[in-house]
C-alpha cells in the first residue's frame, strides 16, 4: 500500500472512530431520517463513504439533485458528513454508515 493511500485510510478510520465516541448511531439515525422518504435519505447517507460524487449518490438513492443538496447540506452543518473535493468532482463521507431499517421507537 501506498504510503499516500495508507494515510487516507488510516484518516478515515480516525474520522469513523471519534464520530462513534460523540455521537450515538440513534443521533445520527434521527438526523439522516427527517423528512419525506427517509429510506431514500438512509440509502443516500450510506453512499456518503467518499467513493462517489454528489450526482451518482443522488441518482443510485433515487433522489433528485435538489433533494439530495439540501439533505446533505443539513448533514455537514450537523457534523455527520464531512464534504472534500477531488479534482473537480465533490464527494462526501459520513462519520459511519447506519442501519437500513431504523431502532427507534416511533415518538
Amino acid at each position: 500500500m501506498k504510503a499516500d493511500k495508507k494515510f487516507e485510510w488510516l484518516l478515515e478510520c480516525l474520522i469513523h472512530i471519534i464520530g462513534r465516541a460523540s455521537i450515538k448511531t440513534e443521533e445520527v439515525d434521527a438526523i439522516v431520517r427527517k423528512g419525506k422518504k427517509p429510506e431514500k435519505q438512509v440509502k443516500a447517507y450510506n453512499l456518503c463513504d467518499g467513493a462517489l460524487p454528489q450526482t451518482e449518490i443522488a441518482k443510485k438513492a433515487g433522489l433528485d439533485q435538489g433533494n439530495f443538496s439540501r439533505s446533505v447540506q443539513r448533514w455537514v452543518k450537523s457534523g455527520i458528513v464531512f464534504r472534500f473535493e477531488e479534482g473537480n468532482e465533490v464527494k462526501f463521507l459520513h462519520i459511519f454508515p447506519i442501519p437500513e431499517k431504523s431502532n427507534r421507537k416511533p415518538k
